[in-house]
């Protein structure tokens, strides 16, 4: 039987009746995934604070808190919530404030960029934003320095609004098919007149000073501490249309998410993590063995949040540093405990503990 049509949205750029398989090429577009944590406060510097995948890149622009929130349109059930703590009201000139995602070059070659067959690409979201005006949605080709903006109007204050935007295929610059940094897909919240101060690049892709990446008349986020944005349901597809936002499980999405780190430990207060000792070594303790649940993208590096822990007996022993040792995208390692006389014996009863839910290792392969 045929298709049941959508109900149409008020955008031409929307397509209310095309059924399709797997198209969108944006990982945790809903908000779904949060390892690292689901709130973070006083943040001055990019990084990936909270929600997997989605990487806040910022330099003195005000400071900020950044969650995942329950505030969400019909059909979702969060957003990344970007909330303004102090204001930076004239934001110097190198001065920023991005959201965005990184892709690899090796997942994107159905763009046929560079080619004179290059494909068009629609990027979708839903935004409510307490600050009404011009944003600047931006893909950005980091292989070719090369870059497409294209301005949406959040036209009634805190009210969820779905745009679409289509970028024209670019017929310069191949990505690179390898595990590498391609692509970036962002919105602006924020720039100083290095990257907005001469004529900006609308809808043409272009290779110019940084100066022409973002409108004039964008808006600046960080105007004010009562200025609040959420995104969500964000994704990107080949072609001139955008489908209804593709729903994948959140056991999908997390194994998505994974190729570009995982958490270990962190499952509760006072939970064991991983097997009982592997070895002693010296003054060092090695933990293991631990595998990566999916293939990642490259070896990954460890990063600790909190204080995990070891226990000896049930007794906590704290003070250990902790690093990798071994491994690699799809290889066992183990983590390493060192502490100059720990004074513990050559017992097979030591194990790493996550004294509570904020206390765990992060394996990390992002771009």
């Amino acid at each position: 039987r045929p298709p049941v049509a959508l109900s149409k949205l008020n955008n031409d750029s929307f397509d209310d009746t095309a059924v399709h398989g797997r198209r969108n090429l944006i990982i945790n577009g809903a908000m779904k995934v949060a390892q690292r944590s689901t709130s973070v406060t006083s943040i001055t510097g990019s990084g990936y604070h909270t929600m997997d995948r989605w990487k806040i890149d910022l330099s003195n622009l005000g400071t900020w808190s950044f969650s995942q929130s329950s505030t969400a349109p019909d059909g979702f059930a969060n957003s990344y919530k970007l909330d303004c703590t102090t204001a930076d009201a004239s934001p110097a000139a190198g001065d920023y404030l991005i959201l965005q995602q990184r892709f690899e070059g090796q997942n994107l070659q159905m763009l046929k960029k560079g080619t004179s067959a290059a494909e068009s690409v629609t990027v979708s979201f839903s935004i409510r934003s307490s600050v009404t005006g011009t944003y600047t949605c931006e893909l950005y080709d980091d292989d070719n320095g090369r870059y497409i903006g294209k301005t949406f109007t959040v036209d009634a204050a805190d009210t969820w609004e779905r745009k679409a935007i289509t970028f024209p295929g670019d017929t310069t610059g191949t990505l690179n098919d390898d595990n590498g940094l391609s692509l970036f897909c962002q919105i602006w919240f924020g720039a100083g007149s290095n990257f907005n101060g001469g004529t900006f690049n609308n809808g043409t892709w272009g290779a110019g000073g940084n100066n022409t990446r973002v409108s004039s008349s964008n808006v600046n986020l960080a105007s004010s501490t009562s200025n609040e944005a959420y995104v969500t349901g964000w994704q990107m597809e080949v072609g001139d249309k955008a489908t209804p936002f593709e729903h994948r499980s959140f056991t999908e999405e997390l194994a998505l998410c994974q190729r570009y780190a995982w958490k270990l430990g962190g499952f509760g207060s006072d939970q064991y993590f991983g097997a009982p000792w592997l070895y002693f070594d010296g003054n060092n303790i090695h933990n293991g063995p631990f595998f990566n649940p999916v293939q990642m993208r490259t070896s990954p590096s460890l990063t600790q949040y909190g204080t995990p822990i070891l226990k000896n007996n049930g007794g906590a022993q704290s003070g250990f540093s902790f690093s990798m040792q071994g491994g690699g995208k799809d290889q066992c390692f183990s983590i390493q405990g060192a502490k100059t006389s720990h004074g513990l014996s050559n017992v097979p009863t030591v194990c790493l503990n996550s004294p509570t839910t904020s206390d765990f290792f992060l394996i990390d392969a992002e771009l």
